[in-house]
């Protein structure tokens, strides 16, 4: 059965959006750290994605900011999917052609309910967000793989 990103919608949702994303460093060695994500359009090309939010200041962006490359892998139960592809990101520190920087709120919002989050007071999250000068990152799906679907 071929894999597909609407596949990976409904994995995201199953746990919440818990995923481990990975990189591999120059090293060889892989970095990978625990996660929410969800599926979405990309904010500029409507492609489908993977997306999430993380702070500016942390390893996995610093690196995807000259190895723009990554792998997202979403379980439920014993089963698993995982997307490889390209990263792009927004940000306060990461422009994006044809992305207008204060639309960034909203987007960060997008993201973060796309992953199943819900919040009570957007204006709070709003000033969080940029306080800790978070940035949108987005998978674009190149190969996806995964175990059996039926979990």
């Amino acid at each position: 059965m071929r894999r597909t990103i609407e596949h990976v919608r409904e994995f995201a949702a199953a746990d919440k959006g818990l995923a481990f994303v990975s990189f591999a460093r120059a090293n060889g060695t892989v970095h990978s750290t625990l996660i929410n994500a969800g599926v979405m359009a990309h904010p500029v090309t409507d492609e489908e994605v993977v997306a999430f939010v993380v702070p500016s200041n942390t390893v996995k962006l610093r690196h995807w900011r000259h190895t723009p490359q990554a792998t997202i892998t979403f379980r439920a139960g014993w089963s698993w999917i995982g997307v490889e592809g390209a990263v792009t990101k927004v940000g306060p520190d990461d422009p994006m052609e044809g992305f207008d920087a204060a639309d960034l709120p909203i987007l960060l919002r997008d993201i973060f309910t796309a992953a199943g989050g819900t919040h009570e007071d957007w204006d709070e999250y709003n000033r969080v967000m940029a306080a800790e000068r978070r940035t949108g990152v987005f998978i674009h799906p190149a190969k996806i793989r995964g175990t059996n679907l039926g979990f």
